[in-house]
């Protein structure tokens, strides 16, 4: 006995903290992750931004001409 406690029972509840803190660990994990994904397709959309906005100066240089 330990703490007046059957060890089962404190290996139980040592169980249970452990697990909350894995949980914990992959919920901090996966947002990180998605983040990452974010910003990733936010800097893709930017470019495609950038690109039309080149394309457009462009022809619109080729009609000033």
């Amino acid at each position: 006995m330990i703490l007046g406690m059957p060890w089962w029972v404190f290996m139980i509840i040592l169980f249970i903290f452990f697990s909350g803190y894995m949980a914990f660990r992959a919920m901090r994990a996966e947002r990180e992750l998605e983040q990452h994904f974010i910003e990733r397709d936010g800097q893709v959309y930017m470019k495609r931004i950038e690109d039309e906005r080149e394309s457009r100066r462009l022809k619109q240089e080729e009609t000033a001409n």
